[in-house]
C-alpha cells in the first residue's frame, strides 16, 4: 500500500470538540482499511486567508498531519467524507515518497 499524508485544517474549537473531530477522522481512515502510522498536532494558527466552509467564515484553524498507508482506491471516498464533515475546513491528501537510504553522493577517492 502506498504511503500518504493528510494535511487537515479543523475549525477553531475547544479541546474536547477538536479531539472528537480528530478521532472521527482517524476512525474514518481505519474503517476504510488505512493503517495510521503517525499523527502530529501543529497547533492552532491564523489561516493564510479567510476561508468559507459550510456557510461559516474561518480565520483561525487547528492544523494536523496524519501519516498513513492505504489503497489508492479509497482516497476519493475518504476525501468526500472529510469534505462533508462540518468541523473540517480543508482536507488535503498528499502522496509521500518512500525515503531512500542515505548514500554518499561522491565516490571515495584514494
Amino acid at each position: 500500500m502506498p504511503r500518504y499524508e493528510l494535511a487537515l485544517i479543523l475549525k477553531a474549537m475547544q479541546r474536547p470538540e477538536t479531539a472528537a473531530a480528530v478521532r472521527r477522522t482517524v476512525e474514518t481512515l481505519m474503517e476504510r482499511g488505512a493503517v495510521v502510522r503517525n499523527m502530529e498536532n501543529l497547533g492552532e494558527r491564523l489561516l493564510p486567508y479567510k476561508m468559507t466552509k459550510h456557510n461559516e467564515r474561518h480565520s483561525r484553524g487547528t492544523y494536523f498531519l496524519v501519516d498513513f498507508y492505504c489503497a489508492p482506491s479509497i482516497l476519493d471516498g475518504l476525501l468526500n467524507q472529510l469534505h462533508r464533515d462540518v468541523d473540517v475546513v480543508r482536507p488535503t491528501v498528499l502522496k509521500k515518497e518512500e525515503q531512500e537510504p542515505k548514500s554518499s553522493c561522491c565516490a571515495k577517492s584514494n
